[in-house]
């Protein structure tokens, strides 16, 4: 029996793979085979190539999971899955396993019956949850400094900035299960499918990842302007922004977010521009 470590060496600002090589260290009674994941270029073929009891170790942050789960969707996976976070948020392992030590967790039930996103005529399976607002906002400039530099994005000075000066909020309209709601001066408003994303913030802090009667939740923080949303946004982090005037969250099976201008989104921390509509739906 082989453990495969799938590592991404581009996670962690391009620490992935040394940061991958801890695992070593916690799987010393295991045959590891370290492969970069950016390089399987068939995974039909790399399903076909494990045997039965090969396990799989997946290292890297959301964005790599985002992908994995969208590149091997369309395969029933047989063999177990673990995932190592090495990357800068990790919030789906924070989400799901909680505390500070990092241990490779299974994921085999996590990574089934996901929902999905349709964004500019393209469909996605989404781990965390899909930022429409300041967050996409803060992907689209962490995204250009990271062209810029190596040095780690601190995308709550990029929040703080774009709150303040450079974000222009939107009027936008969500449509939960058919019933249409219409918001004014829209700052934010994901959809989610675990309670964190974007490094630790808890917009939905009741959504359930699993559940018999699966759900998304949707969150937009409105109507107020600069100086009162940006002494609220802190609250995120803990998931106390709810308990705010200018927060709404509604749950539902198809969730359409619809803004009167462009924005970029994001999903599962990667970027997508120029955006006016999402849907998702379980």
């Amino acid at each position: 029996m082989k453990t495969i470590v799938l590592f991404n060496p581009k996670a962690n600002n391009g620490q992935g793979e040394a940061e991958a090589q801890k695992v070593s260290d916690l799987l010393k009674d295991k045959e590891l085979d370290f492969r970069d994941i950016t390089q399987i270029s068939s995974y039909e073929e790399f399903f076909k190539s494990l045997n039965s009891g090969d396990e799989i170790v997946i290292c890297g942050g959301d964005g790599t999971l985002n992908h994995f789960v969208n590149d091997t969707y369309v395969f029933r996976i047989e063999n177990d899955v673990y995932y190592y976070p090495t990357g800068s948020g990790n919030d789906f392992y924070h989400d799901v396993k909680g505390g500070d030590d990092k241990e490779p967790i299974k994921i085999n039930e996590y990574i089934v019956n996901l929902p999905t996103v349709k964004v500019k005529g393209k469909t996605y399976h989404f781990i965390n949850g899909i930022g429409f607002g300041i967050d996409g906002y803060c992907c689209e400039e962490g995204d250009k400094l990271k062209e810029e530099s190596d040095k780690p994005i601190n995308y709550t000075s990029i929040a703080i900035k774009g709150l303040l000066f450079h974000y222009k909020p939107t009027n936008a309209t969500v449509t939960v299960d058919g019933v249409e709601h219409k918001f004014q001066k829209v700052w934010i408003a994901p959809t989610m499918n675990g309670r964190m994303y974007g490094g630790g913030m808890i917009p939905t802090p009741d959504q359930k990842r699993i559940a018999d009667d699966k759900k998304l939740s949707v969150m937009i923080m409105s109507g107020a302007g600069k100086i009162p949303t940006l002494m609220a946004f802190p609250k995120i982090f803990e998931g106390k922004h709810v308990e705010k005037k200018m927060t709404s969250v509604f749950t539902g099976k198809k969730i359409k977010v619809e803004f009167d201008r462009p924005a970029a989104l994001q999903v599962d921390g990667e970027t997508i521009l120029d955006v006016s509509e999402y849907e998702a739906q379980v």
